[in-house]
């Protein structure tokens, strides 16, 4: 009798697919950006292009592969975003995946990927990227695990439990240290940028397929209503900037904390953790001038965005049939 797939090797099979598609497209820009380079070094004339090469690490914020909730349509994320908006577009190697909280993100399959794109100096015109990009945190606390950081509301309990809060706010700096040294052992002198999030609708919607709602669940399972519910998570996310911002102020780390809680409001997201396209845009124009990136006008981006958008719909055909095709050879054996 055969036995049942690995879900969990089919599922890391397919993160790795994902990753080298991004990264291997990624390479044939850069490649054309050092045929550009190196024709105008050759004939004296100026260079025009001058692309930022960065890294992203992350979870969904830098991997949300629809727009909105509509799972028939292309990637909307910060990453996508960003390559959308700036003038050049920069060009993003990137381990981020979707549901990452900050311990995978920095476990030890996630740092051999960071280091493979580290090492690989013809990922990098001068040697290192000019800046990592991070989005780390969110999924250490959101999820079905956010009820562990909350105290039953009996009538005198004040929502977040301090001690066990604390608790997990220890382990995402935990992660953002590993993340430094690492830095400074492959990469020294590259700064990093990364987000706060932003105060969500506790709406109870979640994402297609199941996934989600991340929030609401928790807080009705704990017995707290709407109101109060969002001080608590207002209050999640103040602590965790503050967190973030302790960080930033020892210079050593070369860390800069992008201001993005108070960005989107309750018509920019599109469940209760991911905004929509137009605010995962308002995000990464927040990363654009922390990375001193110059923007696009709002309709030539627009223009980019759907020609990305139509390119991984072509993209996501292709594999579909790929896939259907060795599964009928298969069964044809």
């Amino acid at each position: 009798m055969a036995l049942e797939p690995d879900v969990h090797a089919q599922l890391q099979a397919q993160i790795d697919r994902e990753l080298a598609a991004w990264n291997d497209a990624q390479r044939k820009q850069s490649m054309r950006y050092r045929a550009a380079k190196e024709a105008a070094t050759t004939l004296e004339a100026d260079f025009h292009l001058e692309q930022k090469h960065l890294l992203a690490i992350g979870d969904s914020w830098f991997d949300y592969p629809i727009e909105g909730n509509n799972p028939l349509s292309g990637p909307s994320d910060v990453k996508v975003q960003l390559q959308a908006i700036c003038s050049p577009s920069p060009i993003i190697y990137s381990t981020a995946h979707r549901g990452d909280a900050s311990t995978d993100e920095m476990s030890l399959p996630k740092q051999e990927r960071i280091l493979q794109l580290l090492i690989d100096k013809s990922n990098w015109p001068n040697g290192k990227p000019d800046a990592i990009i991070v989005s780390a945190g969110g999924n250490d606390v959101a999820g079905n695990n956010f009820c562990i950081f909350l105290d039953y509301n009996d009538g005198t309990a004040i929502g977040l439990n301090a001690q066990r809060f604390a608790g997990v706010l220890a382990i995402i700096k935990s992660s953002y240290l590993a993340l430094f040294s690492l830095r400074d052992r492959h990469a020294p002198g590259v700064p990093i940028y990364a987000h706060c999030y932003d105060f969500p609708t506790l709406n109870g919607v979640g994402a297609p397929c199941g996934y989600g709602p991340w929030l609401k669940p928790s807080l009705d399972f704990c017995n707290w209503p709407a109101g109060p519910g969002k001080v608590i998570v207002h209050d999640a996310l103040v602590q965790f900037k503050a967190v973030l911002d302790g960080l930033a102020a020892d210079q050593a780390n070369k860390f800069h904390v992008v201001p993005t809680q108070g960005t989107l409001n309750g018509a920019h997201w599109a469940n209760e953790l991911h905004p929509d396209p137009t605010g995962f845009k308002m995000i990464a124009q927040k990363f654009a001038t922390a990375l001193a990136m110059a923007q696009l006008s709002p309709e030539a981006a627009l223009e980019l965005v759907s020609a990305s958008a139509d390119v991984a719909k072509v993209a996501a055909t292709a594999k579909s049939k790929s896939h259907k095709g060795k599964a009928k050879a298969a069964g044809g054996r």
